[in-house]
């Protein structure tokens, strides 16, 4: 017997929705729900990014299921055992792109409404679902501009689930109640270029650079916490000469990037950088970008119900973790929402053979059907 949810994944992964495309996923999920008395409100971004907003109820409170419909490329066809964008079964597991980041967490999401109200018709409160094609893309035109017009229309969120994959071993052992800040520099140490036969005639960027660059390395940000983390540094390009051995380089560009928790602020990171390049005697240029600041959600209401659910279906009691990388948590966070992120195994996202255990869609609606009852049932 075929599971409506594994059956829906199947359907969305089906659609090669390579960010920013939405290929229809949106459309698809919004005709499901209608019967059930969504309505559909879509907030288009520019450079064809689709968001879409659906609810049912105006009472509080208001839980919203937040996702995103977009997956990243899935490379050449030649890595991957069956192709991407069909979705394949093999030893019990589901492949393609999308299974794990996160066509399944999306259709846990509709069944999984479908489950509560079927279980509870008369389920007070309002339940809504956040879409976006653009959260593997720059996030600039996705949720933080649906966001925006929740705020103005005082739409504001109670609790907010974003179905990420989360899970590290097997579905439910890990949420996320929180992320660390990501903050980017880019390094440009100037020298002067030269011939490596007269090198008192030149400066070189690299000799120059390299000190410092260790330096920042080596430091220590901060110290972790009972939420998070010490915040690191990492450098992930570096950029000089002109392809010659015989000829010193004019200069070096370095990527870099921070991770940092609460206890570091951005401009702290920035300010504590410039003043190590300083002492350092570099004549450079930095340019500074902020990709997200921390966030948590204190353990409460939301956090506690999101356990219970995982472990009414599955047993486990999920760990409560910060790690990882950037979600639009970050964005949902800023309306005063209680905020937790939990989904698939993520062992395999952005890789070729993407993929999930193949009875974890079911589950994982399950899990949701769960939590949208305990909150909404007085």
């Amino acid at each position: 017997m075929s599971d409506p949810t594994f059956d829906l994944t199947v359907e969305l992964m089906r659609r090669p929705s390579i960010t920013p495309e939405d290929a229809g996923c949106q459309n698809l999920i919004a005709e499901r729900l209608a019967p059930l008395g969504f309505q559909a409100t879509f907030l288009p971004g520019n450079g064809n990014v689709t968001n879409l907003w659906l609810r049912r109820g105006q009472d509080a409170p208001l839980v919203v299921l937040a996702g995103h419909t977009d997956v990243v490329p899935p490379g050449p066809d030649a890595g991957w055992q069956s192709p991407p964008f069909e979705p394949t079964v093999r030893n019990g597991f589901l492949f393609g792109r999308g299974a794990a980041d996160m066509k399944t967490s999306l259709a846990a999401f509709v069944t999984a409404i479908e489950g509560a109200l079927a279980q509870a018709p008369d389920l007070p409160g309002s339940i809504a679902l956040l879409l976006t094609s653009d959260e593997e893309g720059p996030a600039t035109e996705g949720t933080v501009r649906v966001v925006e017009w929740l705020r103005t229309t005082r739409q504001i969120p109670d609790y907010c689930l974003v179905g990420e994959p989360t899970s590290v071993h097997q579905l439910g052992d890990t949420l996320k109640n929180g992320r660390r800040g990501s903050l980017s520099g880019i390094l440009t140490v100037r020298g002067v270029q030269g011939h490596v036969a007269y090198p008192h005639l030149a400066r070189n960027p690299i000799h120059l650079a390299a000190p410092a660059l260790a330096e920042l390395a080596a430091l220590t940000w901060d110290e972790a916490t009972a939420d998070f983390p010490a915040t690191t540094f990492q450098i992930s390009n570096v950029q000089s000469g002109t392809g010659a051995s015989n000829v010193i380089p004019g200069e070096l560009t370095a990527w870099f990037n921070f991770r940092f928790s609460p206890v570091s602020t951005a401009s702290e990171l920035q300010q504590r950088t410039e003043q190590l390049l300083h002492a350092h005697d570099l004549d450079f240029d930095l340019q500074w970008t902020v990709g997200a600041e921390p966030f948590l959600t204190p353990r409460g209401t939301l956090v506690t119900a999101v356990q219970q659910a995982v472990h009414a279906i599955t047993g486990l009691t999920p760990e409560v973790s910060t790690s990882g990388g950037t979600s639009d948590g970050r964005f949902l966070v800023t309306l005063g929402a209680q905020v937790v992120e939990l989904g698939p195994c993520n062992g395999t996202i952005h890789q070729r053979n993407e993929c999930i255990e193949s009875t974890d869609p079911a589950r994982l609606s399950a899990i949701y059907q769960h939590l949208i009852v305990d909150l909404l049932t007085p």
